[in-house]
């Protein structure tokens, strides 16, 4: 007997300048771990008071001292606004001053 493949997929109609972005976070040095403990605590503020356009985010693990994160963005100029403002803002500088031997990358589809 065959199995049927049932396909469903989401209706992204409604979001059609959706912004996907994928980040990640890497601990080189075991001091920095404290550093990622800090963006689960900005993150868990960003899931508690979302910003204007972010539709959804979720994290994972790809390691120990590895974390990932997948948002979604309404559109490309709520993502921007974001990034420019506080507390978003703050939180690269300080890493720009001192990433301490943290990685951080981004990519945007």
């Amino acid at each position: 007997m065959q199995t049927r493949v049932i396909r469903t997929s989401v209706d992204l109609s409604a979001h059609p300048n959706l912004v996907v972005v994928l980040l990640g976070f890497r601990v080189r040095r075991l001091r920095r771990i404290g550093a990622m403990l800090g963006i689960g605590k900005g993150l868990r503020q960003i899931e508690s008071n979302p910003p204007d356009g972010l539709l959804s985010s979720q994290q994972s693990f790809f390691a120990l001292n590895h974390i990932g994160i997948r948002q979604y963005w309404r559109d490309l100029d709520s993502l921007e606004a974001f990034t420019r403002s506080e507390p978003h803002s703050r939180w690269w500088r300080d890493f720009l001053r001192d990433s301490g031997g943290a990685g951080f990358w981004h990519e945007t589809v």
